[in-house]
C-alpha cells in the first residue's frame, strides 16, 4: 500500500483488504513498522500514516532489525511479512504478486529475497503467481530448488499477475480452500518441511490485462528501466507506476481485483485450517 499503489487509492484498498477478510469469517492483521515498532495488525491511524507518508522504508526482511533501531516507518515486503506473520504464529498470508528472479540475472544476481526468506518460513502465501516484469521460468526453478511447493488454485498453469497465464506448467493443483487446509496439515503431521507453501490464484481470463497491451507496456517499462539505470528494489514501484500512467489505470483495476481475490482466498484457506 506504500510502494505499489498510487494514492488515494492505497489506503481505501488497504482497508478494503481488511473487510474482504472480515466478510470471509477470518481476522485480517495488516503487518507493518510505525516508528521502529513492528505493528501485526495495523488499527487505522497507523494504516493511514504508512499509506500517506512520503518518508515510508521498504523492508525486506534484513532491513527490520536495523529499521527498527532506527526508529523509522515501514512498509513491508513479502520476504518481510512472511518472517513476521511465522513468528507471530500466523499460518496464512496474502498478497498480490511474489517476487522472483530478475531479467539477466545471470549478470546482475538480482533475486527477490521473497525466494530464499520462503525456503525456512512455514507459512502458506496466496498470490496471483509473480509479476511479469520478471524472470518467470527462473523464478518457478529457484522455487523446486529451495523445495518451496507451488499449487495452482483451480489451475495447472503459472499465473503471471497481471495475466491469468504466465505460459509456465505447474505439477500441482488444488480445487477448493479446503485441499490447502489439508496439505498444510499433511505438511505439520509429517514433519518433512519447513519451507512456505505458495498457492498461485489467478485472475479469471476476462479479468485479466489485455495480453498485447500487457506486453507493448511492459517492453517499455523494461526500456525505461535501463535508459534510468534503475535497479533493486526500486524496479518494482516504478514498473507498477509505468503501467498505471500507459494503460490508463487499467493496470490498477486489475491490481486491485487481484490483491482482494487473493485477501478472499487466504481468509478462506485459514478458516477451513482453523477448524479442520
Amino acid at each position: 500500500m506504500s510502494h505499489g499503489l498510487p494514492r488515494p487509492d492505497n489506503l481505501k484498498v488497504a482497508q478494503e483488504i481488511e473487510q474482504t477478510v472480515r466478510s470471509a469469517g477470518a481476522v485480517p492483521a495488516t503487518i507493518g513498522m510505525v516508528g521502529g515498532q513492528l505493528i501485526v495488525g495495523l488499527d487505522e491511524a497507523q494504516l493511514a500514516r504508512l499509506a500517506t507518508a512520503d518518508d515510508v522504508a521498504k523492508l525486506s526482511a534484513r532491513d527490520l532489525a536495523v529499521a527498527a533501531a532506527l526508529g523509522v516507518d515501514g512498509a513491508t515486503t513479502v520476504a518481510a511479512t512472511a518472517a513476521v506473520a511465522a513468528r507471530a504464529g500466523i499460518p496464512v498470508f496474502a498478497t498480490g504478486g511474489l517476487g522472483g528472479v530478475h531479467r539477466a540475472a545471470a549478470e546482475s544476481f538480482d533475486e527477490s529475497a521473497d525466494l530464499t526468506t520462503l525456503a525456512h518460513t512455514p507459512i502458506t502465501v496466496v498470490c496471483a503467481g509473480v509479476k511479469s516484469i520478471l524472470d518467470v521460468g527462473a523464478t518457478l526453478e529457484r522455487l523446486e530448488t529451495l523445495g518451496v511447493p507451488v499449487v495452482g488454485y483451480r489451475t495447472r498453469r503459472f499465473p503471471g499477475f497481471y495475466l491469468a497465464d504466465s505460459g509456465h506448467d505447474l505439477d500441482w493443483s488444488v480445487e477448493s480452500s479446503e485441499e490447502v487446509a489439508r496439505i498444510m496439515q499433511a505438511r505439520e503431521s509429517h514433519g518433512v518441511s519447513r519451507a512456505g507453501l505458495i498457492v498461485a490464484n489467478p485472475l479469471p481470463a476476462d479479468e485479466q490485462l489485455d495480453p498485447e497491451l500487457h506486453d507493448r507496456v511492459l517492453a517499455d517499462g523494461l526500456a525505461g528501466l535501463a535508459r534510468a539505470r534503475i535497479a533493486g528494489k526500486a524496479v518494482t514501484p516504478y514498473l507498477l507506476a509505468h503501467f498505471h500512467a500507459a494503460t490508463e489505470g487499467r493496470s490498477l483495476a486489475v491490481n486491485i481485483r487481484i490483491i482482494l481475490r487473493n485477501a478472499e482466498l487466504a481468509a478462506k484457506v485459514a478458516l477451513a485450517y482453523a477448524h479442520p
